[in-house]
């Protein structure tokens, strides 16, 4: 119960540093995202940064990227494990150049709700789209993904009008297959 409790309390002092509502643990649409106690090395991202990944999410990533590269299908890691810690610096920023807590965390899930933090989510991009853009549901391995991911274990987590209350994202997917083999 103790790392509950820990892990609660950090994500409770991040979002007091964000100016998050001190609800917000009780009251998210979003299911709290646990770290993982494992996770492995990737290749690196788009952006030639290293990342980490769940051993099983990085098997069933490294087969579909396969099979996708087999039906002549480009698809790109951007990005995939992020901590709390992180995940607090990516909305610090935000908040910095002039957006309200409100609208970051409609493109951003507070700190401790990412499936980021899970180790077993992807950003994915393509070659000739720009990464993380709505764009993306127009390319070929947008397609491919809503045709075939769900065989490798991912599903598209933010589609449009989600429960949630995070914008359309469809370069985000998450593994979430309990069968590795996937």
């Amino acid at each position: 119960m103790k790392e509950i409790d820990t892990f609660n309390e950090r994500v409770v002092a991040l979002h007091h540093a964000l100016g998050i509502r001190p609800d917000y643990l009780e009251t998210s649409k979003l299911p709290l995202c646990r770290e993982p106690g494992e996770l492995v090395d990737t290749e690196l991202d788009f952006y030639q940064r290293p990342q980490k990944l769940t051993p099983d999410a990085f098997q069933a990533w490294c087969r579909m990227k396969f099979a996708a590269e087999d039906a002549g299908v480009a698809l790109l890691l951007i990005s995939a494990f992020r901590d709390i810690d992180y995940q607090h610096d990516l909305i610090a920023r935000k908040v910095r150049e002039g957006r309200t807590i409100a609208e970051v965390l409609t493109v951003n899930a507070a700190p401790g709700f990412s499936e980021h933090h899970t180790g077993r989510a992807l950003d994915i991009g393509t070659t000739g789209c720009d990464p993380l853009v709505e764009e993306f549901e127009n390319t070929s391995a947008f397609e491919w993904l809503i045709s075939n991911a769900a065989a490798f274990g991912f599903t598209l987590t933010y589609p449009r009008g989600n429960g949630y209350g995070i914008d359309y994202e469809p370069w985000h997917w998450c593994f979430t297959a309990t069968d590795p083999r996937v």
